[in-house]
């Protein structure tokens, strides 16, 4: 049902969207080939995503954070893989990485209430008690930074429903990072 286009195949709003995927990734991720047949679908995702890793003032690893919290509870077959590959990448702490991937606590205890925080919002479509907000606060972050997640989520709201959809095979890349949510295995 859903197709993985090429800069030959996509509708001609989505050709320079592309074309910025291909400069960021140096290859088209197949996300972005599903996406590509929704010209805004794909352009909301590309700025939303940029504007959380450029614009926020979450550190590059509380980002993933959010990320993974969100690919975990979304059951995102297709973007845990790939923020695992990231992750590596980056030389972010494996217990991190692992905790994020099998949904439990994280050892750090500002990075776990940034999960936790995060997992809330998911769970409650962002109704979250006085007490909740004043814990994350509480945890050393703002409310500025309560607000940023949000931008996190809502690229991975793109990101994970357009894969829960398309059933978007994995990238070559990301493929030894394979994942199955622990509730299904």
């Amino acid at each position: 049902m859903f197709d993985y286009h090429t800069k030959a195949t996509a509708l001609v709003e989505s050709v320079p969207l592309i074309e910025r995927s291909i400069r960021t990734y140096s290859f088209l991720p197949k996300l972005h080939a599903v996406m590509a047949a929704a010209p805004a679908t794909y352009q909301a995702y590309l700025d939303t995503f940029e504007l959380f890793e450029k614009k926020t003032t979450l550190t590059p690893l509380e980002q993933q954070v959010v990320f993974q919290t969100s690919n975990y509870e979304n059951n995102c077959h297709y973007c845990m893989p790939g923020h695992t590959f990231i992750m590596k990448l980056s030389k972010m702490p494996d217990d991190v990485i692992e905790a994020l991937r099998e949904g439990l606590p994280i050892k750090d205890a500002r990075l776990q209430a940034l999960r936790l925080y995060t997992q809330r919002l998911l769970e409650k479509r962002g109704h979250l008690s006085e007490a909740e907000i004043k814990e994350f606060i509480a945890a050393g972050y703002t409310p500025r930074q309560a607000l940023e997640v949000l931008v996190g989520l809502a690229a991975k709201l793109l990101s994970n429903f357009t894969n829960a959809l398309a059933k978007t095979e994995l990238d070559d890349p990301v493929k030894p990072y394979a994942w199955i949510h622990p509730k299904m295995r």
